[in-house]
Formats: structure tokens, C-alpha cells, sequence
């Protein structure tokens, strides 16, 4: 490898590592800086933006979906429901921009509006979300009916945020499922959330690869650095404050919103 190619790799790998450890430490919830990121700092477009970090986050989150599969803490059922809202809402979408007439700038500033809205939702949620986990039950994965439809309407309102921005399926899913099931352990809550956005993101992955939008070369460093860095952030994360940590991840979200657009 030449030292010019290294040198160009480097910022991607550390980049990668920097929200890596913000997911060990915080949870998915740092996973909704690495778009953002991308497209602020490194001048990336948005739509590869998109493509590549869910193709990115999909692969980050299988390891944590796996650790709360041996856990027992995932609810199927509910996965399954919230998937039933947000795959066909994801594929409608990936449908739309695939037959739409290829517009660049209107997707890129489509994508950008849709930053500008969900990641301050997502700050709002970070700050918030701890109090709505507060004095859970232990047992509660049979939902009514109107529960039920409110899970679809939850997957469907995640799979077009998801696809358009690749930011929410965290920090927004955990807090909303929350309050929908007030009795359900939070770590079930958490872990059912995890595998429905591991899903969500390989699906509208997959979709947006196939309108180009994935670039392997920045996909590799990232995922290179991410590893050792969520590895780090996890063995941190006992030690970290995290009444600390939440209001600087929610300024650190709202001013990443506020760059997108200067």
C-alpha cells in the first residue's frame, strides 16, 4: 500500500474507530453520528453516505444482536411486527427513488432535510429515554390489538427515516417501544430493538447498493476502525458518567443537524 493511499484511508479508519467507541459506550444510539460524519466532514454525498453507513451499521450491530439472541432477550413477535411495518415501508422507498427520475441534487438535499429533522428527534430521545425505561416490569410480549398496530405504524415511520437517513432505528425505536410496552424488561426492549434495526439496515443496505449508493472502499476502513473502537468503548462503559454523556451526544447530534445546512 502506498503512503498516499494510506494517508487517504486513515481519516476513514479513525473516523470508524471514533463512532465505533461511541456505540460501545453509549449503545447504538453514537451509531447515528457516522452519516452525518460523512457528509460534514469528509464531503462524502449524501446518498452514499446513506448506503454505506447501513450497510455499516447492519454488520456493527449483528455482534450485539447475537449477544442478546444467547441473552434471551429478544421478542420475536415484536420484531416480526415492527418489521412488518418498516420492510415494505423501506423497499416503497428504495422502489420511488430507483424509478424516480434521477435527480442528485433533490435527493442529496432530501437527505439532508431528513438529517435535519431525525437527528435532533434522536437527541431528544437520548436525553429522554432513561426516564421511560425507569421502573420496568419483567414480563409482557403479548401486546393488544391497537399495541399492535401501533408497532406496525412505529416499523413503517423507522423503515422510511431508516432508508432516507440511515439515523433512528436506535435512538428513537428503543424510547417509543419503551412507552408502547411499559411492562416489557428494558432489555428486552433494547435487545428486540437492536435486531429489528439490524434487519431494517440490511434490507434498505441492500436496496440502496443496487441504486449504487454503497461504496466498499470507505466501507472497509470504516468497519476497520469500528471494531477495535466499539471493543474499547465497551470495556469503558461501566466507568463513563452516563448523565454526562447523554447531553453531550444529544449536543454533539443537534450540532451535526446544524452543520448539515452550513
Amino acid at each position: 500500500m502506498s503512503d498516499l493511499h494510506l494517508a487517504a484511508v486513515l481519516p476513514f479508519v479513525a473516523a470508524g474507530a471514533g463512532v465505533g467507541f461511541l456505540i460501545g459506550l453509549t449503545g447504538v444510539a453514537g451509531a447515528s453520528l457516522m452519516t452525518p460524519l460523512l457528509i460534514s466532514t469528509f464531503g462524502i454525498s449524501p446518498e452514499v453516505a446513506v448506503g454505506t453507513d447501513l450497510i455499516y451499521a447492519s454488520i456493527t450491530k449483528a455482534g450485539a444482536v447475537w449477544r442478546h439472541y444467547l441473552a434471551k432477550h429478544l421478542v420475536w413477535r415484536l420484531v416480526l411486527t415492527l418489521a412488518l411495518g418498516s420492510i415494505p415501508a423501506s423497499l416503497l422507498l428504495i422502489a420511488v427513488l430507483a424509478l424516480a427520475p434521477r435527480d442528485t441534487a433533490s435527493l442529496a438535499q432530501a437527505i439532508r432535510l431528513g438529517l435535519g429533522i431525525v437527528l435532533p428527534l434522536s437527541a431528544l430521545a437520548i436525553l429522554f429515554g432513561p426516564f421511560l425505561m425507569r421502573r420496568r416490569g419483567d414480563d409482557s410480549d403479548h401486546p393488544s390489538r391497537s399495541h399492535m398496530l401501533a408497532t406496525v405504524a412505529l416499523g413503517a415511520a423507522l423503515g422510511f427515516a431508516v432508508t432516507l437517513t440511515s439515523v433512528g432505528a436506535g435512538a428513537i425505536g428503543v424510547p417509543v417501544l419503551a412507552t408502547l410496552y411499559p411492562l416489557l424488561a428494558a432489555k428486552r426492549v433494547v435487545g428486540t430493538d437492536i435486531a429489528h434495526a439490524c434487519a431494517l439496515a440490511l434490507v434498505a443496505g441492500l436496496g440502496h447498493a443496487g441504486l449504487g449508493h454503497v461504496d466498499l472502499k470507505l466501507l472497509l476502513p470504516l468497519l476497520a476502525g469500528s471494531i477495535p473502537g466499539m471493543l474499547i468503548g465497551s470495556s469503558l462503559c461501566d466507568r463513563a458518567p452516563e448523565w454526562l454523556l447523554r447531553p453531550i451526544l444529544a449536543v454533539t447530534l443537534c450540532y451535526a443537524a446544524y452543520t448539515l445546512f452550513n
